[in-house]
């Protein structure tokens, strides 16, 4: 079982109470967007096998939005931070690259 910690009301929840928002830090294209700006949108995302960086919405609780930083291969929860943000804050990149140094680093 999945368990986060939601950094909105402060508590850790399993991943029955959170709904998936796929994947964070992306520019999502809408009704106005190029077909071109659409596809790459719809289609033409990384699938990182290892470090990934998520969004989740608390559900079953506040009902706000975060992300989260995992492991696909592992499960393996590295932290969660506020959805405001347009990168992972830099502690947290640092604690990835301490336990994974082989990591590339965070890439927009």
């Amino acid at each position: 079982m999945l368990i986060l910690h939601c950094p909105n009301c402060g508590i850790d929840v399993d991943e029955t109470d959170l709904a998936p928002g796929g994947e964070a830090h992306i520019t999502r294209h809408g009704a106005g967007a190029s077909d071109d700006d659409f596809e790459a949108y719809m289609f033409h995302r990384k699938n990182p096998r290892g470090v990934h960086f998520e969004r989740w919405r608390h559900a079953f609780g506040c009902g706000k939005w975060f992300h989260a930083a995992r492991d696909t291969m592992t499960l393996e929860v590295f932290g969660t931070y506020s959805a405001q943000t347009f990168e992972p804050p830099k502690a947290l990149v640092n604690k990835i690259k301490k336990k994974r140094p082989d990591w590339e680093g965070f890439q927009k």
